[in-house]
């Protein structure tokens, strides 16, 4: 118990040194001295020092230690307590100076404070909410299929499945595209029937309103009640009314057999006049493409040129003059263009090609077709003036029109020197370039003289066949017909076997025992036509020229 007790550290004083409790000095945990815990062991000591002494003493010496310990063990007690109150002291006076309890109660108070705030801020972001939800909701629910629209979408791209190549399917979409260009052949042919004054009361009729409603600048509202007048009648029409007007009667087309009744030839031939009629649409098309893309890109610099002045003419008259003033002019020019001064045009050729200047233009707008076979005719033309030393006024190998000044030559030189013709002689203009086929001549049984390559020509007087195989000295393989010495013209099929109605033009003379047939021609219909028409305008200006004779 000693030992326990000696460990024990006091903090302040032995009781011994306090004589009065209210005069003891207040001690901190640190104010302890060496003295004090020093004192313990030297009492300790003292017992073992007298029990050394002798034996007589020893019970007197285990009273006496007993007593020391319990007042030991009061003394520690009484520290201990006092430590205690001096403790207590100390908390209270640092309580007293810190004010603690004041600074709970305001940290309680705004602790309080800032959650009714949040509470508030929470009521005010809530009821916030619901307005802008129900305003939104409300937005949403009146123009929210109109905000879908607006939605930014990354593009679909749909790739369209070709269909295969099919005969039936191309016949359809022919009918189809003459189907839909129907009513637009009707109005243009009805404006040109209004134009030529067809029918004279109907265009005097449409003349004199046209110029009252331009004199008094109602031409635009004119136009407007017209597309109004139109859109009823269709309407009309389209619920059972036979309503029919035009100026120009219309043409009946004839009725198409059906198919059931056709043969394979014939089907074959209906195949093909569905392609050539897509061709020629095809060439039309882009032939007007073509024409207006040269036009802008001054190809022909002297047809661009008064275009350009047009331009500017106009422009300058817009920033001049009032809007009311220049409708006023464009209206009354228009109706005096269409109904009287392309009336006069149309009516004499010879004024419209020489004063019509938008005609003149789109007539001498050159295709790019055209600008290639000028291309080469200009390179054959340098090619035979290089060669050439003679100055004559067209190189070798071209004649010269005098009164259009164009130039006419074939692959192996001048076109009146290949067939031995007079400079008069030279190709209509719908042959120009000739007709690629072959020559059968069935009196010859050598292979390389029944059959031969070529081109074909007709002129004023005459059909020319060019063979590919002639060389350019010679014109032995040549062949020159004399439109009068044909007895009979006629379109052929050299196969029977084929289906349509043939590719050939069969043509007896009497120099020959069997026809003679251009066979293999792409263009047969045209050729034919071309031949058979000048041959009857020869044919006819022969038989009136015989009388007078």
């Amino acid at each position: 118990m000693l030992k326990r007790l000696d460990k024990i550290r006091f903090r302040g004083q032995r009781r011994d040194e306090f004589l009065d409790l209210a005069e003891s000095p207040n001690t901190s945990d640190t104010e302890c001295t060496d003295e004090v815990v020093m004192k313990p062991r030297m009492s300790i000591r003292e017992p073992s020092e007298e029990l050394s002494a002798g034996p007589g003493s020893f019970s007197a010496a285990l009273q006496d230690d007993s007593r020391t310990d319990l007042n030991e063990v009061k003394g520690h007690l009484e520290i201990a307590l006092l430590e205690k109150h001096f403790l207590q002291e100390e908390l209270r006076k640092l309580k007293e100076e810190s004010n603690v309890d004041s600074l709970k109660q305001e940290l309680e108070k705004e602790r309080c404070r800032r959650i009714e705030l949040e509470q508030k801020v929470n009521d005010a972001l809530r009821s916030r909410e619901t307005l802008s939800n129900s305003f939104l909701k409300w937005l949403y629910d009146r123009f929210g299929v109109y905000i879908e629209d607006f939605r930014f979408q990354p593009e679909e791209k749909t790739v369209e499945t070709d269909e295969p190549l099919s005969g039936k399917r191309l016949t359809e979409n022919m009918r189809r595209l003459k189907r839909g260009f129907r009513p637009v052949t009707n109005f243009m042919r009805n404006l040109s029937a209004l134009s030529s004054w067809y029918s004279v009361y109907t265009s005097a009729i449409a003349f004199i309103f046209y110029m009252y409603a331009a004199w008094h600048g109602w031409a635009i509202p004119m136009f407007l009640f017209l597309a109004i007048l139109r859109l009823s009648l269709n309407y009309l029409i389209s619920k059972g009314w036979r309503i029919q007007w035009s100026i120009v009667p219309e043409v009946s087309e004839p009725m198409e057999p059906s198919k059931e009744d056709l043969t394979v030839s014939e089907k074959f031939q209906l195949v093909l006049d569905v392609a050539q009629k897509a061709q020629n649409l095809f060439g039309k098309m882009a032939n007007i493409l073509e024409k207006i893309k040269n036009l802008f890109m001054w190809v022909q610099p002297e047809l661009t040129q008064k275009l350009y002045v047009g331009l500017w003419v106009a422009f300058i008259s817009s920033c001049l003059l009032p809007y009311k003033l220049l409708g006023f002019i464009i209206a009354v020019y228009a109706g005096i263009k269409f109904f009287i001064i392309d009336f006069i045009f149309k009516s004499c050729p010879k004024l419209r090609q020489r004063f019509d200047t938008p005609y003149i233009i789109w007539t001498n707008l050159p295709t790019d077709l055209q600008l290639k076979e000028r291309s080469k005719v200009l390179h054959r033309i340098q090619s035979y003036s290089s060669r050439s030393s003679l100055s004559a006024a067209a190189p070798l190998g071209v004649s010269r029109d005098e009164d259009g000044g164009r130039y006419y030559s074939t692959k192996r030189g001048a076109f009146h020197e290949v067939f031995s013709l007079p400079e008069s002689e030279r190709p209509l203009t719908v042959c120009e370039n000739g007709w690629r086929c072959c020559l059968i001549n069935r009196d010859r049984r050598t292979p390389t003289d029944y059959i031969r390559n070529g081109v074909l020509y007709v002129t004023e007087n005459y059909l020319c066949f060019e063979s590919s195989s002639s060389r350019s000295g010679s014109s032995k393989r040549n062949k020159v017909i004399k439109l009068l010495d044909i007895k009979e013209i006629q379109k052929y099929k050299v196969l029977s076997v084929l289906p349509g109605s043939g590719m050939g033009i069969s043509i007896a003379t009497p120099s020959t025992q069997k026809p003679m047939v251009f066979g293999a021609m792409m263009h047969r219909d045209e050729a034919f036509d071309a031949i058979f028409t000048q041959y009857n305008k020869i044919l006819g200006v022969a038989t009136a020229a015989s009388p007078e004779t």
